[in-house]
């Protein structure tokens, strides 16, 4: 689980000039301050180092910006729709972008050369990866996108898996009041779930925006965040991810195609998978509890002249996972479901690559380490559903896969994913081997009561052949 409650918030960056800066983006009202359940900030509250995501909209202030600021912030409380405004997601994820990643790397379009690159590597991949796994490819297409595409591709995926969960906590923000007083305070509550939109949709679109700086395809979070059945790689950030690794660019390409392509099978011919990854986020999300105690004290103490009352006390974490059983089933079930998907790619793509790359492992690794270092992928997951994909689950998971191939093959392995309850659990995972054994027998009973149904079937043929014998014998009586 996330250290952090509920919380949208992303962890402060560094200033390029150093302490010059931090104490510049502090004048401006820019700094961040400690982490905000929900990254919210009013202009000029709190001081220095307050956390005030606006500026990432507003940019840094001076009496001109002013009037434009103040519009976008009219614009911003008057938001009747659902609970998170994507438009500011939008917008902010698109500012954030053509802001460079923190390696310094731009965002710039796609020329014909990389596209080209890209279409050929996808290709290749899903040549290399009949031999790996049964799964027959599920990409119909291959695109390049830069980070700008990236964002707008993905937005609506990132809208179905945020949604649930910012849906309970607004309903909880105007459910906190007796029904006596709601209609008296329909202002205040209307302006409430305003607020919560505006607060969700900037620390998505911030989170959002960073991620496209760092993700090399659709598919890098274990989810298909893109279009179904389009491979799609981005070609500013292999070239910036594989620049100091000392292995040519075009293996790394074709490493980080690989595993899109073989996502992009288990997604597109396993139907079930992907509602099943995004149940467990909406059975998470039914799990959100408000402390409602807390939030009423607040309401009832609200100082209209006092904006960052509401702030600081958002701060003390309103909103948590409740401690339930059928919460925690949950996240079990999404954190096992990713890291079997996660497992059997890289058991796959290391099958495939292995034999035809010489920088395969070394890239394996690489990309095992990065994970485990808490990227901005899982940083980002972490935050917006309060889930951290452990790499320890990933290498176990990946060690099962492999494990399956040696006692069944390809095929056998591949014929878990025919029905979720096939899969291993969690527990599973913790004994690769025991899963494998007992699998296998359990397996060997159902191809004893097949192989008895298939001789049962079989029977007939000898049956005729008894018939043939009684008619010979019936000849010989008759001569």
């Amino acid at each position: 689980m996330s250290d952090t409650p509920f919380g949208f918030g992303l962890p402060p960056e560094e200033p390029d000039d150093g302490d010059e800066g931090k104490k510049k983006d502090q004048q401006s009202g820019g700094g961040q301050g400690p982490a905000n359940p929900f990254g919210f900030g009013f202009p000029g509250a709190g001081g220095p180092g307050a956390d005030n995501p606006l500026a990432a909209m507003f940019g840094s202030m001076n009496p001109n910006d002013l009037g434009a600021a103040f519009q976008q912030l009219g614009q911003m409380l008057s938001y009747e729709g659902g609970p998170v405004n994507w438009d500011m997601a939008k917008q902010i994820a698109r500012q954030t972008v053509s802001q460079g990643a923190p390696d310094g790397s731009k965002d710039s379009s796609v020329g014909p050369a990389e596209r080209s690159g890209v279409e050929e590597a996808v290709r290749l991949s899903d040549l290399w990866l009949d031999d790996a796994t049964s799964l027959p490819s599920g990409a119909g297409s291959a695109v390049a996108w830069s980070r700008a595409e990236w964002v707008e591709a993905t937005l609506p995926v990132w809208k179905e898996l945020v949604d649930p969960v910012a849906e309970r906590v607004g309903a909880a923000m105007g459910d906190v009041l007796p029904e006596e007083m709601q209609a008296m305070a329909g202002p205040l509550i209307g302006m409430m779930r305003s607020m919560g939109g505006a607060m969700f949709g900037t620390q998505i679109g911030q989170a959002v925006g960073v991620l496209a700086g760092e993700v090399f395809g659709s598919t890098d979070i274990g989810l298909p965040l893109g279009p179904a059945g389009r491979a799609a790689l981005l070609p500013v950030n292999i070239e910036a991810f594989g620049k100091d690794l000392g292995v040519p660019k075009e293996e790394v390409r074709l490493y980080l195609a690989l595993r899109e392509a073989a996502h992009q099978r288990l997604f597109a011919h396993v139907p079930w998978l992907r509602s099943h990854l995004f149940g467990a986020v909406e059975g998470y999300a039914r799990g959100i509890k408000v402390d409602t105690a807390k939030l009423e004290d607040v309401v009832g103490q609200l100082d209209p002249s006092n904006p960052e009352q509401l702030q600081d006390a958002l701060q003390q974490g309103m909103f948590q996972p409740e401690d339930t059983p059928a919460q925690k089933a949950a996240l079990a079930r999404l954190e096992t479901a990713l890291a079997l998907v996660e497992g059997w790619v890289d058991a796959v793509v290391h099958a495939a690559a292995k034999p035809r790359l010489s920088s395969a492992d070394a890239l394996r690794e690489t990309l095992r380490r990065r994970r485990a270092s808490g990227g901005p992928a899982e940083q980002t997951f972490a935050t917006l559903i309060g889930l951290e994909l452990r790499p320890r689950r990933l290498r176990d998971a990946s060690r099962l896969w492999a494990s399956l191939t040696d006692a069944r093959g390809v095929d056998g392995r591949d014929a878990l994913w025919a029905h979720p309850d096939m899969l291993p659990t969690a527990s599973d995972l913790d004994d690769p081997d025991g899963f494998v054994h007992r699998e296998h027998m359990d397996f060997s009973e159902l191809d004893k009561m097949l192989g008895e149904a298939a001789g049962g079937s079989a029977e007939k043929p000898n049956l005729t052949k008894d018939e043939d014998r009684k008619d010979d014998d019936k000849g010989d009586s008759a001569e």
